[in-house]
């Protein structure tokens, strides 16, 4: 699938308003179309390029992302066209050691912490899913120029092959990138972080097996550099730049070679792009004007040095799409929708931060504070065996439980699950949607509400039975998972939302029943306070 096909290739959803409309057409808005055109609305995509991007961005993904696209069905597909990587250096211009993050096979939620990618595969995998939904319609060659917002609709103006014309939609989700006219269009402005510098990114694919690093950052006074997988078959070299103008220079293929020979020749590998990028660190001030949302590079950027910028943006197309989803339906008001950065910025602040940290760690060009950095560094290296690992903050507010429950806002944990038929995670098992995951014995005591099912929350009973309760799916723990995590959190039932976030924990039967009927006032209401 090369992603040209116009509108009348495919699935179209006609001229009536849609639900959806979608701004960009990169890896987030395909996750936000895909998302809520498998939730059954009626999705349009306007992209302003003829044809699918086909060039590589992103260069990893993490777990929670990987469970993203499982449950999407597009997985199994990718996974043989990622490398999971388990180690990440941090070497000075000598060679040393200054820093090694470890990644487990097996993460928090499922799949491997860090897996290498090359994006064309990625957005291959989601174009075709996106073009195989009857609900989903894609337009490329059309640039959005206009927006205005009435009390119940979004109305944009379009330019085309066909000249100019309108799209009408309930909702605008824009993905349209770092220079979002969506963005522009609303007058929304941007925090700036300061942190900007020029890269020369250079990538490679193979001719033959070679040994090179397959995640290094070479924090070399002379000329900072970042050599990363692109899974099996490709590979990235970035040289930080003097300046923007260094680029035309530096860029010839020849001096290319000369710089990446340590690693690699022509007999290896051949050079398929030479680009440059300035790493920016800019947070939109409003993620949300009425009817339209921002997500992904139009919302935020964020340096490259924890591989979290496209991360973050399958994380926002998750937060939004499960709640527009209740939104569309009329099983949620409007107003849930302004939780939507009250809880996501807060985590990509984190994110940019710490990146930024990185970034300047990396990128000194003194000799005097880089050798000051390496001394710091290999000290603490000597004195600990390892860094400790990143754990993203929590969210902290929104559609979360008022109580104080432990976990209460965390990322959840997935485990490998058996119904009796299947075996196997617990997403493929049960599906997505709102998750209550229950001891058996917590779930046979409770009286829960009998419109949870109709909300949209999956009842799963992890051991034992669940009496009175049909709609219940009964699982064993295979590997002990749950067990493991109920007994961390101190608890026997957890709520997990559908973007894989704790909304709470309870302990006991008549807390289960408690803490699930207040999620159904919370989606009543709009949410706890945003």
């Amino acid at each position: 699938m090369t992603g040209t096909e116009d509108a009348g290739v495919g699935h179209a959803v006609g001229d009536a308003p849609v639900d959806v409309a979608v701004v960009g057409y990169g890896p987030v808005g395909m996750a936000v179309a895909s998302l809520l055109g498998r939730a059954g609305h009626r999705v349009l995509v306007l992209e302003r390029y003829a044809g699918l991007y086909n060039l590589p961005r992103a260069a990893s993904f993490d777990d929670e992302t990987m469970r993203t696209l499982d449950r999407l069905g597009i997985a199994g597909t990718l996974l043989p066209k990622v490398r999971v990587q388990r180690t990440y250096e941090w070497r000075n211009g000598g060679g040393d050691l200054l820093m090694e993050q470890s990644f487990a096979a097996v993460g928090r939620s499922g799949w491997p912490e860090w897996n290498m990618m090359y994006q064309p595969d990625l957005e291959e995998a989601l174009d075709g899913l996106c073009r195989s939904l009857p609900n989903v319609e894609v337009r490329h060659s059309r640039s959005v120029v206009g927006l205005e917002q009435s009390d119940g609709h979004v109305t944009l103006t379009v330019d085309g092959p066909e000249g100019r014309g309108e799209v009408t939609a309930r909702y605008v989700v824009a993905c349209d990138g770092g220079n979002s006219f969506v963005r522009s269009a609303l007058g929304i402005g941007l925090q700036d972080y300061g942190f900007s510098e020029p890269w020369m990114v250079c990538d490679f694919r193979f001719r033959r097996a070679t040994r090179v690093p397959m995640a290094l950052q070479l924090g070399d006074p002379a000329g900072p550099t970042s050599i990363i997988s692109l899974g099996p078959d490709h590979h990235r070299f970035s040289f930080m730049l003097d300046s923007v103008d260094a680029f035309e220079t530096e860029r010839a293929p020849e001096r290319v070679w000369k710089r990446v020979a340590p690693y690699l020749t022509g007999e290896d590998a051949e050079l398929i792009r030479v680009a440059t990028y300035t790493f920016r660190s800019l947070v939109a001030d409003d993620w949300r004007r009425g009817r339209v949302l921002l997500a992904g590079d139009a919302a935020h950027q964020m340096p490259p040095f924890l591989g979290q910028g496209m991360c973050s943006g399958f994380r926002d197309a998750q937060n939004l799409a499960f709640k527009l989803d209740h939104v569309l339906r009329g099983s949620a008001p409007d107003a849930v929708l302004d939780t939507y950065q009250a809880e996501r910025e807060p985590h990509v602040r984190a994110v940019t931060e710490k990146g930024i940290e990185l970034g300047h760690l990396q990128t000194l060009r003194d000799p005097e504070l880089a050798a000051e950095r390496d001394r710091t560094l290999l000290a603490r290296r000597a004195a600990s065996s390892a860094p400790e690992p990143m754990r993203f903050p929590s969210l902290q507010g929104g559609l979360l439980s008022r109580t104080g429950c432990p976990g209460r806002g965390e990322l959840s944990v997935q485990g490998v699950v058996d119904d009796g038929t299947r075996r196997g995670l617990l997403d493929q098992v049960v599906g997505g949607g709102f998750h209550l995951i229950a001891r058996g014995d917590t779930l046979r005591d409770a009286s829960l509400p009998a419109e949870l099912h109709r909300a949209g929350v999956r009842v799963v009973a992890v051991g034992g039975q669940a009496a009175g309760l049909p709609e219940a799916a009964v699982v064993e723990d295979a590997e002990g998972t749950y067990a493991r995590w109920f007994a961390e959190l101190g608890c026997s039932a957890v709520l997990v939302r559908p973007d894989f976030y704790v909304y709470g924990t309870a302990s006991g039967a008549e807390a289960t029943a408690a803490l699930a009927a207040e999620l159904l006032d919370a989606l009543d209401e709009g949410a706890a306070a945003a």
